[in-house]
Parts: C-alpha cells; structure tokens; sequence
C-alpha cells in the first residue's frame, strides 16, 4: 500500500462519523469545493495543483493525498506535479521538502496506478467531490 492510499484509508471511519454528525456543514463544504475547483479562468487540473501546494504548505497529509489523487484524474504530469510542490520549497523552507515529499509520492501513486490501467479507487473517476474535507479516498463521499 503506497502513501496516498494509506493516508486515505486511515481517515475513511473517523471521517464517516463526523460527515454523519455534521452533514450539513460538509454539505456547505462541498459547494465551496465544487464551486472553488470548477474549471473558470484556470482549469481544473491547474487548480488541483494549487491545493496539492498549499496542502504541503499546510502540512495536512489528508490534503496532500485528497489533491495529489485529483491533480492525477485530471490530468496532471508528474513533472508538473513536482514544479507545483518545488514552489512550496520557495515559500516554506524546510518543512515544504518533508512534505513536498510525500505529496510527491502520493501523486506517482496515482499516477501510476492510473498508467497501469488500475483504477486508483472509485473506479478512477474524478467524481467533483475528490477534496470535501476530511473526507478519505481523496476527501471523496462515503456513506
């Protein structure tokens, strides 16, 4: 099991609890996200890289796997993948190359995972909810 999928597995049952306790809020959540990530001035894959930058800027390995799993199904390079991240190294310092890191590895899990024609979880389709917080499986809806 590689780094995204692990994160993403570790947060699937906490995450379940909470959405069932406060389902209206993470229904708010998801229009933010939705509305946030639609492809406007910048597409989709463009913005997927942003979060996975910032999500290393946050240090939020949740985060990290939720946008490194969507930059992947919409279409992002690794090379790209890595040119985002390298930018975190400029705002961030030290902490951005810990991070950098294993957003880095979480998106060649996908990556790769999609190359090879498996499916990297819900049947590799992007779905438009890959980054409701706290959501496992890319921040993806579980019921």
């Amino acid at each position: 099991m590689g780094y995204g999928k692990a994160v993403r597995d570790e947060l699937r049952v906490p995450t379940r609890e909470l959405r069932h306790a406060i389902p209206l809020v993470y229904a708010g959540y998801r229009e933010l996200h939705d509305s946030a990530l639609a492809a406007g001035a910048l597409d989709t894959r463009t913005k997927e890289l942003i979060a996975l930058a910032i999500a290393v800027s946050k240090e939020c390995d949740g985060c990290i796997a939720a946008h490194a799993h969507a930059a992947v199904q919409h279409g992002a390079t690794p090379q790209e993948a890595a040119e985002a991240i390298g930018v975190t190294f400029l705002m961030n310092g030290g902490p951005a190359t810990v991070y950098g890191a294993r957003a880095f590895a979480a998106f060649r899990e996908f990556f790769d995972q999609r190359a090879a024609g498996d499916a990297p979880s819900d049947q590799g389709r992007a779905t438009g909810r890959e980054h409701e917080i706290g959501q496992p499986n890319g921040h993806q809806h579980i019921d």
